[in-house]
């Protein structure tokens, strides 16, 4: 019989709200709201670093054009990428961490990691298919301080059940146009062992 996870943990992430001080005095002051977004049956995890504004405001993860360009990457659609069956999306942190004084967005809160990671992945088991997407994720479950480019560039060294992936934000356009054997090279072998993991 699938593992399933229990619905106390997704309950008690729900609930959470250990960081509520903490996004009180961010530019944005806004409440916790996290977003729990797997299932013990999934055979892809995807490893993302914190939700967004937009995803803070709908609770479904990845619901920005950043999900857009992620879902293109993977060559899944809508239905499939927010199947909880078949793909987990377990972000290094539950909530959206906010914004500075200048507009950027604030880090991951450590704790959140801290405190939910490890019975998280413990209820997941060992999935088919890791994605890694961006520097927080890639460093708690690679080790080390390496740079994105840098892990990203090694992505054969990890593959077919692990993938380095940069984040897919606007942001890294720029990246993208620099490192075109992103798309070239590694995409093809990332959107086939999806399809093989999901057949």
């Amino acid at each position: 019989m699938p593992k399933v996870a229990r619905m106390s943990i997704k309950r008690d992430i729900e609930n959470c709200r250990i960081c509520a001080d903490r996004f009180a005095a961010t530019a944005t002051g806004h409440a916790p709201r996290p977003v729990a977004w797997f299932s013990g049956k999934a055979r892809i995890l995807i490893a993302g670093q914190a939700p967004g504004a937009r995803v803070h405001e709908a609770g479904i993860p990845f619901h920005d054009p950043s999900g857009d360009r992620l879902r293109d990457w993977l060559g899944v659609d809508g239905a499939t990428f927010y199947d909880t069956s078949r793909i987990a999306i377990i972000p290094m942190a539950f909530c959206f961490p906010g914004y500075n004084a200048k507009g950027s967005d604030l880090p991951p809160p450590k704790i959140c990691a801290a405190t939910w990671r490890a019975p998280v992945l413990a209820e997941l088991g060992t999935p088919d298919l890791t994605l890694l997407i961006g520097g927080y994720a890639q460093s708690w479950h690679l080790g080390g301080r390496i740079s994105v480019t840098d892990r990203v560039t090694a992505w054969r060294d990890h593959a077919p059940r692990v993938f380095p992936l940069p984040h897919p934000s606007w942001r890294n356009t720029g990246w993208l146009k620099r490192n075109p054997w992103f798309e070239a090279e590694l995409l093809p072998v990332l959107r086939a062992r999806v399809q093989e993991v999901l057949t």
